[in-house]
């Protein structure tokens, strides 16, 4: 199993706008071969101290894969390509961190 972390960073007061790209994307990436899971997260309201806070322009999108070989095929894909497209210039940061469990 394949495991992403992609932290999100919108140019000041896009995220909103990124993350209605994100949700009509969505289920075309949930249709893909050996996607397990895709999913956007924010910041939680109230963790307080236990929490290092990603700030208001951030999401982080959580993501599991059946191998390695569906990830690359889900990079290169059409539909992604086109989600890109539309969000390019509202990103500020991008930062795409793969995993396996250990």
């Amino acid at each position: 199993m394949i495991h992403v972390v992609a932290v999100i960073t919108a140019k000041p007061g896009m995220r909103a706008e990124i993350l209605r790209e994100f949700h009509a994307n969505r289920p075309n990436v949930l249709a893909e071969k050996g996607c397990i899971e895709y999913g956007p997260a924010v910041d939680a309201e109230g963790a307080g101290a236990l929490q290092t806070p990603f700030g208001p322009d951030a999401f982080v999108v959580i993501e599991k894969w059946e191998s390695m070989e569906a990830l690359k095929a889900h990079g290169a894909s059409a539909h992604m390509a086109a989600y890109a497209a539309r969000t390019r210039e509202k990103i500020a940061t991008r930062a795409v961190h793969v995993l396996t469990p250990a």
